[in-house]
């Protein structure tokens, strides 16, 4: 762009390339501005838990409608959060999967629409990818620079799975954000995502949806409660950096059947969940001792899995950073487990923020402008793709 100067000069004046990110693939439905892939101008995130939560889990018909209600006005307050007009925007990314098809295509369709009406370039994103540069944001706003080749270990309820991160076409070292960056697939889930597991336990006893946050919070006030039972590291034949967790809800469930003093606790947590008292004041005094030992172990043997086969895949490549992303990221034991594992190996660990951890359009749009930069754009022809993979 050229601006006029007070010399009666032009010169070359340098602005930001804005895009607007659409995310709709579970249940969140999100929009943000991003300036050169690293300011965030804005982030708005619509969740949906309170219209889940009596289901215990995401129904795929109520989130696709409730993604038709919020998506307007979410991408409105997103943009005028901005300061910006929508003609303002110099292209918009939205994601195309993996998620719920539904979910997906609300979002696709929206983010269509607008390209055409507004004449704008329209940048498929990985939903995966999108959790690689919500680290990415927040070590830039922290004033930090993560190296790559890096390992990342991205966990929530739907993804268990472990990285190698480059980027293309370039050694070690710092990315520019507009740098196009390539993975390659190390380990993941065979069953249970971890924050699927989550979501089970917290459900079999009576502790409510979604499970994360509230076993967090009971394991972190635990107090020393001893452990009824101990759950051993998971065993399996083949690929050593997988994870299973299936196996370790199952036991949960098997403990918690073959213990009846259990039962009347449970009942009590469920009574309290009907009224609607969820909060964690009002259900932690209904848990003895023996549950919230048992919540610390098995939060214990989550954490345990993913911090050391991400350990073991980081001295497998010997780099020097390691990235951890997705809604579990934001567990506190995880994270300080992780910090201090690093620390005494010499890694760099990087987190997104609490509010970046979660499905957010933050990390839709800096994702999509290391794409666009890269030109990589889409027609009208875009459609979602529920099992899209990374690598």
């Amino acid at each position: 762009m050229l601006a006029y100067s007070r010399s009666g000069m032009f010169r070359k004046q340098s602005v930001s390339l804005r895009i607007l990110g659409i995310e709709s693939s579970c249940d969140e439905t999100a929009a943000a501005v991003v300036a050169d892939g690293r300011e965030v101008l804005s982030s708005v995130v619509a969740s949906q838990i309170d219209i889940h939560r009596k289901y215990g889990g995401v129904v795929p018909e109520l989130a696709s409608r409730e993604h038709l209600r919020q998506i307007v006005p979410v991408v409105r307050e997103a943009v005028a959060q901005a300061g910006m007009q929508l003609s303002d925007v110099d292209a918009i990314g939205v994601t195309q999967g993996p998620g719920l098809v539904g979910a997906l295509l609300v979002g696709i369709t929206y983010g269509k629409t607008l390209a055409q009406a507004l004449g704008k370039p329209l940048v498929p994103v990985n939903h995966l990818e999108g959790h690689v540069h919500a680290v990415f944001l927040e070590a830039h706003k922290a004033g930090r620079a993560a190296n790559l080749p890096a390992v990342c270990l991205i966990v929530s309820g739907g993804h268990t799975v472990l990285y190698e991160v480059k980027a293309e076409n370039s050694g070690v070292g710092v990315p520019d954000a507009s740098a196009r960056l390539c993975y390659r697939k190390m380990g993941q889930t065979r069953d249970d995502a971890a924050g699927e597991a989550y979501d089970k336990v917290a459900k079999l006893l009576g502790l409510g949806y979604p499970g994360g946050p509230i076993l967090d919070r009971l394991a972190a006030v635990s107090n020393g409660a001893p452990a009824p039972v101990k759950f051993g590291a998971t065993k399996m034949k083949g690929n050593a950096l997988d994870f299973s967790f299936s196996g370790l809800k199952t036991a949960v469930l098997y403990h918690v059947r073959e213990n009846g003093a259990y039962a009347e606790e449970i009942r009590s947590r469920e009574a309290a969940l009907a009224r609607g008292e969820r909060k964690f004041e009002q259900l932690m005094p209904l848990c003895t001792a023996k549950t919230l030992g048992l919540v610390r172990e098995f939060q214990n043997a989550v954490v345990r899995d993913l911090v050391e086969h991400t350990m073991k895949a980081a001295e497998e490549l010997s780099v020097e950073s390691v990235l951890v992303s997705g809604g579990v990221a934001a567990n506190s034991q995880l994270r300080a487990t992780f910090e201090e594992r690093a620390k005494a190996a010499g890694f760099d660990v990087f987190f997104p923020s609490r509010a970046l951890s979660t499905d957010n359009a933050a990390m839709i749009a800096a994702a999509a402008y290391s794409r666009f930069r890269n030109g990589i754009v889409a027609d009208v022809t875009l459609n979602a793709d529920p099992s899209l993979a990374l690598a």
